[in-house]
């Protein structure tokens, strides 16, 4: 479902990868305080350590777009997400079902481990997303983002599972959903937009190839796609293989047998964070049922429509959509600054 970018591996091009030397994100230039660091040198070591991961594995860029929603909508913007352990629980948001394949833990502890208490895990969160959707979308998709959140000390699976939406969600309950945040529904189409990039799990989008459950999917889309899910079943060696989210990443040869049409996107940009999830909608050809639903209603098949003829516009709504998304005030009454991203203070010592 919605940001649920089950994320992992995308295919990146070295176009694409060079701009990670490249890029500036224009970090704000006021004081953090604090053990030496301001907050443009903080953004600085985040901007650095995002560039070299992505290098390394283009799919953690998705990873650590996804993490930002999936920290902020639960609890707020606290960090919750990356919990290991805390003194209440083993059971963490890392666990819940709706957060099946994320990733880029090990980049933000590589963060944390260079900044240690000049910053908090959060903030490292919604820094490191931000800098990633720059670098995944060649520096179009840019916005501020203020630090000094604090760590939540409560994680919890069966939270996470009853907050975030599901990839099998109806319109109104993903209206309903992001409206509960505080979010428009222009906002959940603009926000959906982030399945140009990641992967899926073969759970989250199974539905949409049984003919029980099935939503309306494109015949020739479905061929193909239940084809390639056996293929990586055998290749991936799991019942539950991921695939990933964009037909534009899929290769030629599995476009053509989907049936895509291409006009307007620019398949050479594979891993691109882009406006071609909007071209992939409207062709019906998306792998969850919550991408699916934006066309039955009038106004977000508006946007849809809106979307994929506008790029530019996508690309500034998408940025103002992740500063909102990246303020979601942190829940709950005890809060600190982790020593280690993994555990609280209390689990630390």
């Amino acid at each position: 479902m919605v940001m649920k970018l089950k994320a992992v591996v995308v295919a990146g091009g070295a176009a694409l990868l060079s701009l990670c030397v490249l890029l500036a994100v224009h970090p704000a230039a006021a004081d953090a305080g604090g053990y030496g660091y301001g907050k443009k040198s903080i953004e600085d070591t985040v901007r650095k350590e995002v560039e070299k991961a992505i290098k390394r594995n283009p799919g953690v860029g998705p990873a650590l777009v996804r993490l930002v929603f999936h920290d902020c909508w639960v609890n707020g913007c606290d960090g919750s997400v990356l919990l290991d352990k805390t003194p209440d629980s083993s059971s963490t948001e890392k666990a819940a079902v709706n957060n099946i394949g994320l990733d880029g833990f090990d980049v933000i502890d590589t963060i944390k481990s260079k900044l240690g208490a000049a910053v908090s895990c959060a903030d490292i969160v919604v820094l490191a997303g931000r800098d990633a959707s720059a670098i995944l979308s060649g520096g179009r998709i840019t916005y501020n983002v203020d630090t000094g959140r604090k760590d939540g000390v409560v994680s919890s699976a069966a939270a996470a599972d009853a907050v975030l939406p599901e990839s099998t969600f109806e319109f109104q309950q993903l209206k309903d959903n992001f409206a509960r945040k505080g979010l428009t529904q222009e906002e959940l189409v603009i926000l959906s937009g982030a399945h140009s990039i990641g992967v899926a799990h073969f759970s989250s989008f199974h539905d949409r190839l049984n003919a029980t459950t099935a939503t309306p999917i494109d015949d020739r889309y479905a061929a193909a796609l239940d084809a390639d899910v056996k293929l990586q079943k055998t290749r991936q060696n799991t019942d539950d293989p991921v695939e990933k989210n964009n037909i534009r990443d899929m290769g030629a040869q599995f476009q053509r047998d989907a049936g895509y049409d291409a006009t307007g996107v620019d398949t050479a940009a594979a891993g691109a964070l882009d406006n071609s999830y909007y071209h992939n909608t409207l062709q019906n050809r998306v792998l969850f049922k919550s991408d699916w639903v934006l066309r039955t209603d009038g106004d977000a098949a508006s946007d849809l429509v809106e979307y994929r003829e506008n790029a530019t516009k996508w690309d500034m709504d998408f940025s103002a959509a992740m500063a909102k998304l990246s303020k979601l005030p942190a829940e709950g009454t005890r809060f600190e600054i982790r020593k280690s991203c993994r555990f609280t203070n209390q689990n630390y010592y």
